[in-house]
């Protein structure tokens, strides 16, 4: 049996390797050097007065590298995100098409099976691996085989079953990334932490600018993992939902153009 292209592999593989170009190139570029330049003025400003407050900047909330990473991750986590969303809102716009091209009122015997599946199989082979396709390919030659209606229906729900528990595996990269991204925020605030306790003791002695950059890097590091995993669990959510909708679509779709016109 003739192996398919990876191609969802090789799509993720350099999705990844595009995602960490990019942030990566932004942040040599434009955001350390916006975020050392901040923090030189602070300083500059704060030595000219003392009673100055200290202002935020976006760019120094962003600079470390646990935030570096959680973008890159989360690039590649929209990048699958699109690939499967693309997928699956093309095999849902095919559920608006009359596969079978025949007749309303014409009721579907044992003797058309032939015709049906030389129509289907005349499909480019790209289509013909959607769940449509597949489903109806194999309620066709199980009604042709058993001429049985309840077999039809029954191999025709096993296959959209066994579809969307397949999409619901695939599913398991983005989780996992989704559930890294806090993980990095994590380490970068124990990374801070730590880093303010080594220096406690030039606390002691009054300076508590190093302590308080350090906790600066604890504390961005979670609030930017955060609501970037917020934002992904809520896209991800949205994805599963178009899958089983297309899933529950395709038996519907199977059910009303094919299975209730058979006849024995």
């Amino acid at each position: 049996m003739k192996k398919s292209f990876p191609v969802e592999l090789v799509y993720q593989v350099f999705s990844l390797l595009i995602a960490f170009i990019l942030v990566h190139a932004l942040y040599v570029t434009v955001i350390r050097p916006q975020a050392n330049s901040f923090l030189q003025e602070e300083a500059a400003n704060m030595q000219a007065d003392p009673d100055y407050v200290p202002q935020r900047s976006f760019f120094v909330v962003i600079k470390d590298y646990e935030q570096e990473t959680c973008l890159i991750l989360m690039l590649w986590a929209f990048a699958i995100l699109g690939f499967k969303g693309r997928s699956t809102y093309s095999q849902q716009k095919m559920l608006e098409q009359d596969m079978l091209r025949l007749p309303d009122d014409l009721p579907i015997g044992p003797e058309d099976t032939r015709d049906l599946l030389t129509r289907l199989r005349s499909m480019p082979a790209s289509l013909q691996e959607s769940l449509l396709p597949r489903a109806l390919l194999t309620a066709i030659e199980r009604f042709g085989a058993t001429r049985n209606v309840q077999n039809v229906s029954t191999a025709a729900r096993d296959i959209c079953e066994s579809e969307g528990e397949r999409m619901e595996s695939e599913l398991a990269i983005i989780r996992y990334i989704a559930w890294a991204i806090p993980s990095v925020g994590f380490i970068g605030t124990v990374r801070g932490i730590g880093d303010a306790l080594g220096q406690a003791h030039r606390a002691v002695e009054g300076d508590i600018s190093g302590v308080t950059a350090s906790l600066g890097v604890a504390f961005n590091s979670t609030f930017i993992a955060l609501v970037i995993s917020i934002v992904l669990m809520f896209f991800i959510q949205q994805l599963q939902l178009m899958q089983e909708r297309l899933v529950l679509d395709s038996e519907r779709y199977i059910d009303h153009w094919f299975i209730r016109r058979l006849q024995t």
